[in-house]
Order: structure tokens, then C-alpha cells, then sequence
């Protein structure tokens, strides 16, 4: 298992930077992760990030807005996506941690304190 995690960690700090126009998850974790604050569904695919009801309507799709700065690192805690959406008015930083399947989602608000929480695996 920690070969494996080793594995991965290499292979996020050899994917660099994605260009900032568009959205490639690379080898993030894709799937669903629940925000149980606010009660919504953040749906990663290879493509593309969505914020979804637990119904499945969509809230909030990143495809459709302008995404800056979009770039998946990796750092001694895990695989970390980060990039700001100019509609929505935030920066977000999302940690894929190596020791479990949770994501750590942290975003940024102008308007409001720093916003963090563990989102669980769907």
C-alpha cells in the first residue's frame, strides 16, 4: 500500500501544471465527495468538477464558468488541486490526503471567513 501511495505521488508531482483554461483532473482521485455542511455533492471527473444536489440537480458546474489558475501539485500530505473561479468570486483548494479516501475541501471567500471541511467518499 505504500508503494502504491508512493506511486501516486510521483506520478501528481510529474503532471506539473495544467493549463489554466481548462479543467484535467489528471490523476486526481475522480468520484463523489459529500459536503456535509452544506449538504452537496462535489462530483469530480477527468474533465471536469460539478457541486451537485444529493438528488443530482446541479448546483454549480465549473465547465460553464471561467477557472483561473488551475493547477494539481503534490505535497508530503497528498494530492492538492487548487484554482479560483471568477463567477463564483473564490479561490478553492481541494487535498487529496494519502492515508484515506476523504478530500479536504478550503476555499477562499472575499466576502466571508475561510471556509474548510472533510468531505467524505460517495
Amino acid at each position: 500500500m505504500r508503494k502504491l501511495l508512493l506511486a501516486v505521488l510521483v506520478i501528481f508531482l510529474a503532471a506539473g501544471t495544467v493549463s489554466a483554461e481548462s479543467i484535467d483532473l489528471g490523476n486526481f482521485p475522480i468520484g463523489k465527495w459529500l459536503d456535509k455542511n452544506y449538504d452537496a455533492i462535489w462530483d469530480f471527473t477527468s474533465s471536469n468538477i460539478k457541486i451537485l444536489a444529493p438528488d443530482g440537480t446541479e448546483y454549480f458546474d465549473f465547465s460553464k464558468n471561467t477557472v483561473k489558475d488551475f493547477k494539481v501539485s503534490a505535497s508530503s500530505s497528498g494530492a492538492v488541486i487548487t484554482f479560483s473561479c471568477e463567477e463564483a468570486g473564490r479561490s478553492y483548494k481541494i487535498t487529496k490526503p494519502l492515508t484515506n479516501m476523504d478530500l479536504i475541501l478550503e476555499i477562499d471567500r472575499p466576502d466571508k471567513e475561510h471556509y474548510k471541511v472533510e468531505m467524505k467518499k460517495q
